[in-house]
């Protein structure tokens, strides 16, 4: 169906990650799935990586010292021509959050927690299901 290089979630929560992780690994995206409790940690990691790695990275938004936003703000700044595919996984359901993500060019969906297969599926960018 489709797969990545490697996919990354991000969240402060290691239980949300167990959970998310092993229903990624099921769905059989991608052989490499790593969890992040802090957002910087991730985002030095990506900065690291060649710009021909296709990642699949899910953000939570509220976490401590770096938040999501603040992460997204130093993605746009620090990984420029990369190709990954930026999903928010919150439990927020607050509309200004939703719409506050359209306004970053590099998500391209919000997930309200928890997640499942098919909301992830769901989710995902046309062009990526194609592949």
């Amino acid at each position: 169906m489709f797969s990545f290089d490697s996919i990354v979630l991000i969240d402060d929560d290691p239980i949300n990650n167990l959970i998310n992780k092993r229903l990624i690994s099921k769905m059989n995206l991608s052989s490499n799935v790593e969890e992040f409790l802090e957002a910087e940690n991730a985002l030095e990691q990506i900065i690291s990586l060649g710009r021909d790695k296709k990642l699949l990275i899910l953000l939570d938004i509220n976490m401590p010292v770096m938040n999501g936003w603040d992460f997204l703000d130093q993605y746009e700044q620090n990984c420029t021509g990369r190709d990954d595919i930026i999903l928010m996984l919150s439990s927020s359901i607050d509309f200004q959050d939703r719409k506050k993500s359209e306004e970053y060019l590099s998500v391209q969906g919000f997930i309200e927690k928890p997640l499942t297969s098919q909301k992830l599926v769901e989710t995902l960018p046309d062009h990526v299901k194609k592949q």
